[in-house]
């Protein structure tokens, strides 16, 4: 019989076939017309399935001596693949976009498929004896092949059921109040956290307490109510620090586990005050207890770094900087000491990443970068991953990250995650969630004194209203479903409808002059893109221009342009383009601008720089006289978000008075005071087209819960 070449080459996932070797794509078996440049790209990804493929290694793949337009290239080879494979870049099946890193392949690969047998011809003289000894071969072969047939079968289920599993949190405490920063015993068997006690009793500030797992009783370790508090093990489990913000008594302590006596460290300066900056309060005691590992604030402010803390000696020391981190926090050292991971924020909140230190002398290295604000960082037991929390648009959500290649992955939890910790185990999991309130009400600007009106009260958060141009609807974004959206109503509430897509964080919406359309910001798998959907069909498309990473749009007043930031790296900065799609031109060089609005004359856009305590700037359009200034007259504002314009003057909401609506007039140049509420205001105003009503969103009370994560893997 004749030799047989073994099949080679095939890739099989979902009902497609790839061969490699014949350069082919076939669909359930019928061969595509797909090939050239885009087949090499898939087959490589399909090479390196579950990797991050860097575009510089595409190129060095593919055009290693040739000068090509290798952005162009890539990109037209990727759209080819999604179109051949039916995927879908916002909601990807096969291949994965990581923004300003590359391309992933994440579909499931089938077992590759077994070469034919070869089959020699047995020659007669050889007699019984060899035909005795080939069948014994051959049954040894196709045990061989069954038993690798069940290794693969039960890897490729086990991998199904560990992607596919849903990990539930239930609650680990159900305080009133907000119970926050959990941190796991040596053991797993207690959580040590901050609490700041029941809103009834009028506390006022958080204190240190142990909870047993399966238990309700509390042990407070601290009698001192302070702004902020972070514990962390000693690996013993003797004893608990934690580091208090509570201003001239800042500091690192240390208490035992059962209660006695605190003793403090040593003494820190936080920036306190800003939201984002919380976790830079965090810290990390070292597997052999020799170290803690915290942020402070140098003397010159502004500017944190991360620092050891002998834990005999109390002297201190600094680790290695990278010249991009403008601070440095959220400590965490991994199971095996060997290396001490932290967050590095460069000139903006919302510029993290992720860095590595290998301990004690390594240099820092970069193992991951977000463009959001950061809440957290844990290691997984293996030391492989790294957990961690990004705020995403509405809420916080967790992920991981791992170490080895940078790969990236959503942990799916219902509710706003932060703060995670994993047990030395590596079996549980558990973080804080935290529910804000805030609801839309309506204030009569002719009548100020006049009690305001709540608008379609919710039990989550609402924000970011904007009346239509005529005055009889409002859209406005909304947590009521569970996932940040954009709904629009009448103005009373009635007719309530969701135009967004109901999967995806979306949010600040803005009418076209018309009435007609609506666009908002919403944030496919990898980054935030700009929808624009008609009021009557409630079909959102996505605005196509050459810029990523777009957030906060706003109609020019002849709706013949949408105005927009970008977060993107190296595009950060505000834009507009063709409210039908095409280039955008960047308005200027500021990189910190938000929230852009075009002036009620047409020549003029107002923009926020920076994202808290924002000043307001104005540049001129292009064709008019000027050069971009601030406001002069104008205070700081709170947020960037929370300002807007009317045909004579600016209503917005200062810095120093976060509970309060300031209105500034461009003539005299003054400012007075319109109403004051009293909580503090949340993103979003809008004036009624006929001056008389003013929208606000206004912030209720806030709770929070440790939650705990059983099975944990």
């Amino acid at each position: 019989m004749a030799d047989q070449e073994p099949q080679s080459g095939l890739v099989r996932f979902g009902n497609f076939e790839a061969d490699i070797r014949a350069g082919e794509l076939r669909k359930d078996g019928a061969k595509l017309k797909f090939g050239g440049q885009p087949f090499q790209v898939l087959a490589f990804l399909l090479e390196r399935a579950g990797e991050v493929v860097t575009r510089e290694e595409l190129q060095k793949h593919l055009w290693p001596d040739t000068f090509v337009d290798v952005d162009h290239n890539l990109n037209t080879a990727i759209n080819k693949i999604r179109e051949a494979l039916g995927d879908s870049a916002e909601s990807p099946r096969f291949v994965a976009t990581l923004p300003r890193r590359g391309y992933r392949f994440i579909g499931v690969l089938e077992a590759p498929i077994q070469p034919v047998i070869r089959v020699v011809a047995v020659e007669p003289e050889r007699g019984l004896l060899s035909r005795r000894w080939l069948k014994i071969a051959a049954g040894v072969l196709a045990i061989s092949i069954v038993a690798l047939a069940v290794v693969v079968y039960r890897w490729h289920w086990q991998r199904l059921s560990q992607e596919q599993a849903v990990l539930t949190a239930v609650p680990f405490t159900a305080l009133p109040g907000r119970a926050i920063s959990p941190a796991f015993s040596p053991d797993g068997s207690r959580i040590a956290f901050a609490w700041n006690g029941d809103p009834a009793q009028g506390t006022k500030g958080f204190d240190l307490y142990v909870k047993a797992l399966g238990s309700e009783t509390l042990l407070r370790l601290t009698q001192h109510p302070s702004d902020w508090i972070s514990p962390a093990w000693s690996p013993d489990g003797t004893q608990v620090a934690f580091h208090r913000v509570a201003g001239a008594d800042t500091g690192i302590y240390v208490v035992p586990a059962l209660g006695g006596p605190e003793r403090k460290l040593r003494s820190t300066r936080m920036p306190w005050g800003q939201f984002a900056l919380v976790p830079f309060a965090l810290i990390s005691w070292s597997p052999d207890g020799k170290w803690i590992a915290f942020a402070d604030e140098l003397p010159e402010g502004e500017v944190v770094r991360m620092f050891l803390l002998s834990a005999e000696t109390l002297d201190t020391r600094e680790i290695p900087n990278s010249p991009e981190c403008a601070r440095q926090g959220t400590p965490a050292f991994s199971n095996d000491g060997a290396h001490l991971a932290y967050w590095c924020i460069r000139g903006q909140d919302d510029e993290a990443e992720i860095y590595s230190l290998a301990l004690p002398d390594g240099e820092p290295k970069m193992v991951a970068k977000f463009s959001a604000v950061q809440y957290g960082l844990a290691w997984s037991a293996d030391d492989r991953k790294l957990i961690y929390s990004l705020w995403n648009y509405g809420s916080y959500e967790l992920g991981e990250v791992t170490v080895m290649n940078g790969s990236t992955k959503q942990l799916a939890f219902a509710g706003s995650a932060t703060l995670p910790t994993v047990s030395s185990p590596g079996d549980r999991l558990a973080f804080s969630t935290s529910l804000f309130v805030s609801n839309i009400w309506r204030k009569d600007l002719l009548h100020p004194e006049s009690p305001a009106i709540e608008f379609d009260p919710s039990s989550r958060g609402q924000f970011d209203a904007q009346y239509s141009p005529d005055g009889k609807r409002i859209a406005f974004a909304s947590l009521r479903s569970g996932v940040l959206g954009v709904w629009i109503s009448n103005e009373d509430g009635s007719n309530l409808m969701q135009i967004s897509n109901p999967a995806r964080p979306s949010g600040s919406p803005q009418w076209s002059p018309d009435g007609k359309k609506i666009a908002f910001d919403s944030r496919s798998p990898d980054r935030w893109e700009i929808y624009v959907a008609d009021t009557t069909e409630g079909i959102p498309k996505k605005l196509t221009t050459n810029i990523a990473g777009l957030i906060r749009p706003h109609w020019s007043r002849d709706g013949k342009w949408i105005y927009f930031r970008s977060i993107e790296a190296g595009e950060m900065g505000v834009y507009r383009c063709p409210s039908s799609g095409g280039d955008a031109i960047a308005l200027s060089a500021d990189i910190d601008g938000f929230s852009p609005q075009e002036s009620f004359d047409g020549r003029t856009v107002y923009f926020a720089s920076h994202e808290r305590e924002s000043t307001l700037k104005k540049v001129p359009l292009p064709g008019q006289l000027g050069t971009e200034s601030e406001v002069n007259g104008l205070p700081r504002l709170r947020y960037s978000s929370v300002w807007t314009l009317s045909p004579s003057g600016i209503y917005f909401v200062p810095a120093d008075a976060p509970g309060s609506v300031h209105y500034f007039d461009f003539a005299t140049k003054q400012t007075h005071s319109v109403f004051e509420v009293d909580t503090d205001l949340a993103s979003g105003l809008s004036v009624s087209p006929d001056g008389r009503w003013i929208l606000y969103s206004r912030l209720g009370d806030e709770n929070s819960d440790i939650m705990l994560v059983e099975h944990f893997h």
